[in-house]
């Protein structure tokens, strides 16, 4: 985790979530669903997990967020 932080640190902040959102999508298919919505909420935080969790009763709303 500390050399993944160091990489991140030493790029441009766009580039950086430019980067991690390339390496998310090539892991999102191998992870169950449940990982990729807790990946999700880890990155909007508590807050957003409550509006994450009234996506649930619409599946294809929150299919459509966790494909990113």
């Amino acid at each position: 985790m500390k050399e993944i932080q160091t990489i991140i640190d030493r790029m441009d902040p766009e580039e950086a979530l430019t980067a991690m959102a390339a390496v998310a999508r090539g892991l999102f298919p191998q992870v169950s669903e449940e990982a990729r919505l807790e990946f999700v909420v880890g990155l909007v935080g508590e807050a957003g997990a409550d509006k994450v969790a009234s996506l649930e009763a619409g599946a294809d709303k929150v299919a459509s967020l966790v494909q990113l």
